[in-house]
Parts: C-alpha cells; sequence; structure tokens
C-alpha cells in the first residue's frame, strides 16, 4: 500500500514527542557513551527488522538523529505501510557515534511501537478482507501518542474514528443514563449547538435502530452485539446509515462480525493491546574507535 501522508501537523507533533522522550532518557547526559568511545567518533549504523512487520514511523529516524547531531543523515530504505519479512534492512544511518547511541532506545521504543500497531491492523484488514467492512481505531490510545498510534493505523490499512471528543458526538450508554432527553430531542439539540459534528449512538436491537432513525444520527454503533442480533440490526439500517460493530472483537471473530454486513467494525486492541515488535540498531562501521 503507498504510505500515508506524513503531514505537517503530523511532523510538528512527532517533533514534540520524541523531545519529550528524549528528555525523559536524558539524551544529553549518556553517560556510558562519554566514558567509552571518544567524542569525536562517527559511525554507520541499519536498523533492522528483526521479525515480520508492517512499517510506521520511518520520518522519526532522521527527526530522532537530527535533534543531537544536525549533520546526521538517514536513508529510509522502506516506507511507511510496506509489509517485510525478519531480516530487512529498514534504514541506514550515519552521523556521530555520541548522537547515535544517545537516541538509539527511544527512537526503537516508538519505532516498535509505531509498527506493532501497524502490524496488528494489518493482521485484521488481512482477516476481512473480501468483504466490504472496514477496520477502524478507537481513543483508547497511549496517552500522548494518540497523533502517532492513529498514523500507525493508517498504516496498517485501517481507518482513523475520532480524533478526539470534538471530532463526533456519540452517544453511548452512560449518556443515556445521565440525560432527562429523548433520542429526538437530543439529536434536534446536537444539530442546533453543532450543526457541522457528526451523530453517532449505540443501538442494542432493531427497535433501537429504529427510534435512532428517526432522531435522524448519523452512524449507528451496535456494541458487543450477538451475529444474529447484528445482521437483523444491519439489515434494518442498510441504505439509510452506515453501522459500526464494536466491543468484543477479535482476529477469530472478526471476519464473522464483517461477513453480517456492517459497515465497519471498531476495534480498541489495535492501540491498547498491539505488541511491540523486535527491531534493533546495528552499527556496521566506526571511525577513531575506542578510548
Amino acid at each position: 500500500m503507498n504510505a500515508p501522508a506524513w503531514t505537517a501537523d503530523l511532523a510538528a507533533a512527532a517533533r514534540l514527542l520524541v523531545g519529550a522522550a528524549l528528555a525523559e532518557d536524558h539524551a544529553d547526559d549518556d553517560v556510558t557513551t562519554r566514558v567509552s568511545i571518544a567524542a569525536h567518533t562517527t559511525c554507520q549504523a541499519v536498523v533492522n527488522a528483526r521479525q515480520a512487520l508492517v512499517v510506521a514511523g520511518m520520518p522519526l529516524i532522521q527527526l530522532a538523529l537530527q535533534t543531537q547531531d544536525a549533520a546526521g543523515q538517514c536513508a529510509a530504505l522502506l516506507q511507511d505501510g510496506a509489509q517485510v519479512a525478519a531480516g530487512t534492512p529498514m534504514a541506514r544511518i550515519s552521523g556521530a557515534a555520541h548522537a547515535v547511541l544517545a537516541v538509539e532506545r527511544t527512537l526503537l521504543n516508538m519505532l516498535q511501537r509505531l509498527c506493532g500497531v501497524a502490524t496488528l491492523t494489518r493482521a485484521f484488514v488481512d482477516a476481512v478482507a473480501g468483504t466490504a467492512c472496514a477496520i477502524v481505531d478507537t481513543r483508547k490510545t497511549t496517552p500522548g501518542l494518540r497523533v502517532l498510534e492513529k498514523y500507525a493505523v493508517r498504516c496498517g490499512g485501517g481507518l482513523n474514528h475520532r480524533m478526539h471528543l470534538g471530532d463526533m458526538i456519540m452517544l453511548k450508554d452512560n449518556h443515556w443514563q445521565l440525560t432527562s432527553m429523548d433520542a429526538r430531542t437530543l439529536v434536534a439539540r446536537a444539530r442546533q449547538e453543532c450543526p457541522q459534528v457528526p451523530i453517532a449512538a449505540e443501538a442494542e436491537d432493531v427497535a433501537g435502530a429504529r427510534v435512532l432513525l428517526d432522531a435522524g444520527v448519523d452512524l449507528i454503533m451496535l456494541d458487543n452485539m450477538a451475529p444474529e442480533a447484528m445482521r437483523a440490526v444491519v439489515q434494518f439500517c442498510k441504505g439509510r446509515v452506515p453501522t459500526e460493530a464494536t466491543g468484543g472483537v477479535t482476529l477469530a471473530n472478526v471476519r464473522a462480525v464483517a461477513q453480517t454486513g456492517v459497515d465497519r467494525i471498531s476495534i480498541g486492541a489495535l492501540t491498547h493491546s498491539a505488541p511491540a515488535v523486535d527491531i534493533a540498531l546495528d552499527v556496521v562501521a566506526a571511525t577513531d574507535g575506542v578510548r
């Protein structure tokens, strides 16, 4: 697949996140490197995929390196979104050895996380291949990393749900418990106060979906619903409003959920449970050497 756009806004957010992560790791106070390697040493290194994975976050490599060495260089060998085998070189970097080692752990932590999200997302996307169903993420992201994790979902072929609370009005069980308004009144108020914001709401059955359709919502969500019940609601809504399955979806059952005809499936596990993949940074050449 083609790499998702690495926009100026995304680059700016990544720069702040990388800076915070390097500060957390005291990248400017690497005592091990300081006492063992001459300050003028330069090196070349390769970032290697040690397992099969989907690539996400390649622009972070040069961004991180150049925070410590403005002259450092990164030659990306892959595009974000690429699916690669174990042993595949991802990038070649060169620069001051002190800078390379100062950013190594932070850089790998971020790449392993983002590639892990992209890899798990691709597994879900592949599992529903041949259906018309899209795989969508949620707001169940690592605090502070949402913009990058949602980018990684796109690298894996998934779609993004709302980025934040202001992107969509999403009426769930707790909202109905705490409001005195019925669906029609609440949707009408939402349209008046937030005319450009789409409205989603959960339905438990066909009767509930009918109420929401009459109220004028833009998306009906089906939470933890059995496949037969879901199929009935989907058929009722077909051609009227999109439907989204959510809750309890795994790689084992995602295809069965997609085959109900639902338009999309939102999966929190894409970001809250994606395992980090194995990526290494290996020095392959150096000048001047060890003290």
